[in-house]
């Protein structure tokens, strides 16, 4: 989940990847690092634009995160037969999705000018995907990025650079900052009581792990190979298998990493810019499908062969 204006450096960092990327994602064979097995790829739309993020909001639509080089983005709706309309139009920097109960929460202003300056333009709002009515949860935000729900109507959001870090937003509007002492974050995740972080830009990849209870207390680290900016980890989930799906941008590819002992292995590579992963939710949706959008604006389904 990682900006608009970032995909200058993506693109400066990524393009052997993009430049030698076949059309069509490649899936390595079975490796035993991580249990990968293998796993397919088939494409569910394209042109859709620079896509940020993806959520599912439960009713048979997959909503994504349009950003834009110059002007305001959207959130689009996309039906499983690959079908595309706005559900939210006029967004600038939309960032992460959280689907809940009927509305999807998302963010805006997670923009590369306002994270480097300091620029407080970003908020989270949240739709109604039956009427398409639009609520501001919290203004006064620095390019959230990364999104995730906390316990009492809370949520955490992340900043990735000059300064970047946690913080939380509170359902009265209020926030604060967490932590500043992670890295360029990212992607966030939970599972439970547990928090997951990716880190983009710093020179080794890390996955940090923290409790949702305690914040600010101790860290779990796990450390990605490959050299890190050239990884540019972007946007992680957890997969129904408990392991973590994390999308390399300039990387590329999406990894899997078992967050108990830390392997980790490759599943599909020839994604360039590859920006965020969710599995399937909801009607048409598989459940045990890894769903991945890119700054070039495709969204492809990944699929492990059982066996």
């Amino acid at each position: 989940m990682f900006r608009a204006g970032s995909v200058v450096a993506a693109i400066a960092l990524g393009s052997v990847v993009a430049l030698s990327a076949p059309a069509q994602a490649s899936v390595p064979a079975d490796r035993s690092a991580g249990s990968c097995g293998t796993w397919t790829s088939s494409v569910v739309a394209t042109g859709a634009g620079m896509l940020e993020n993806l959520e599912f909001d439960g009713s048979g639509s997959m909503v994504l995160s349009q950003s834009a080089l110059i002007g305001p983005g959207a959130l689009l709706k996309v039906a499983p037969d690959g079908t595309r309309t706005t559900l939210v139009g006029d967004v600038t920097g939309p960032g992460g999705l959280v689907a809940r109960e009927g509305s999807v929460y998302f963010t805006t202003g997670n923009s590369t000018v306002s994270g480097l300056f300091g620029i407080a333009d970003g908020s989270l709002r949240k739709v109604d995907v039956a009427d398409g009515s639009v609520t501001t949860i919290a203004d006064g935000l620095v390019m959230p990025n990364g999104l995730v729900q906390l316990d009492d109507n809370r949520f955490l959001t992340a900043r990735t650079l000059t300064r970047p870090g946690l913080t939380v937003v509170n359902s009265d509007g209020s926030s604060s900052i967490v932590r500043e002492d992670l890295g360029t974050i990212d992607g966030l995740a939970r599972s439970g009581s547990t928090i997951y972080v990716s880190t983009t830009f710093d020179m080794v990849t890390a996955v940090h792990i923290l409790d949702a209870n305690d914040l600010g207390g101790p860290v779990r680290t796990i450390t990605l190979p490959g050299f890190g900016p050239a990884n540019m980890a972007d946007d992680l989930t957890v997969g129904p298998d408990g392991a973590l799906y994390v999308a390399f941008n300039a990387g590329g590819k999406v990894v899997r990493v078992d967050p108990d002992s830390g392997s980790s292995c490759e599943i599909a590579s020839g994604l360039p810019f590859t920006s965020a992963v969710k599995f399937g939710a909801g009607p048409g949706w598989d459940p045990n499908a890894l769903y991945t959008t890119g700054f070039l604006g495709d969204v492809h389904r990944l699929e492990r062969v059982a066996g």
